[in-house]
């Protein structure tokens, strides 16, 4: 049984790892890098479903999932939406009023795809950053995957900062036309919830 001294700082550690995480995923989905797969334009959807275990409770963020048991148990699960703001639709006023602000819908741009070097590197760095030592960020499997016609990734990481134990990500990007969605679940080495992702995995639509 873990100590409540190890608790803390492996429920601190979490901590900061879904903050940073999400920091950076956010700011991931807004280069081109992630423009999907070289310039190919995906189809149009709203949202992205998938069945949230039984064992995992809403967490203070919205879309946010931790375990009912927390902190002896530290996983968590989260969703996140990006939106590119192309399908805004404007009237003549909003129009003139953005043209004269000097603000400008962005452009889809016919970037590179996303690439385990350039999430690696990324997330590595704000890890670092974020901890004020070197964590070992390591992705050991970086796969495109699609689901119901709609590209994407499924990204496995991890890493492990001095006196807390490593921390495990599957990450999950999925591309639509105006929306990225991500499912992004985390646990600590002797979280036993690997099958509980797996479940969750397996139940993920695009619509």
């Amino acid at each position: 049984m873990r100590s409540l001294f190890s608790v803390k700082r492996i429920g601190f550690g979490l901590g900061i790892a879904a903050a940073v995480f999400f920091a950076v995923a956010a700011a991931l989905l807004s280069i081109d890098a992630i423009d999907a797969y070289a310039g190919d334009e995906p189809g149009i959807a709203g949202y992205c479903s998938f069945i949230i275990p039984p064992e995992y409770v809403p967490g203070s963020e919205k879309g946010l999932f931790i375990h009912r048991d927390h902190p002896m148990e530290s996983s968590s699960i989260k969703y996140d939406v990006y939106n590119n703001g192309l399908d805004e639709i404007l009237t003549n006023r909003q129009k003139a009023e953005r043209a004269a602000s000097g603000k400008t819908i962005p452009v889809p741009a016919k970037a590179q795809s996303l690439t385990k070097d350039i999430y690696e590197e990324t997330m590595s760095a704000a890890y670092n950053s974020q901890y004020g030592q070197d964590v070992g960020y390591a992705v050991s499997s970086f796969e495109r995957i699609n689901v119901d016609g709609f590209p994407g990734y499924r990204i496995i990481a991890s890493y492990q900062a001095s006196d807390e134990e490593r921390v495990h990500q599957r990450v999950y990007m999925l591309i639509s036309r105006y929306r990225t969605f991500t499912i992004s679940m985390q646990r600590a080495d002797d979280d036993d919830c690997e099958a509980v992702f797996d479940e969750c995995e397996a139940s993920i639509h695009v619509h």
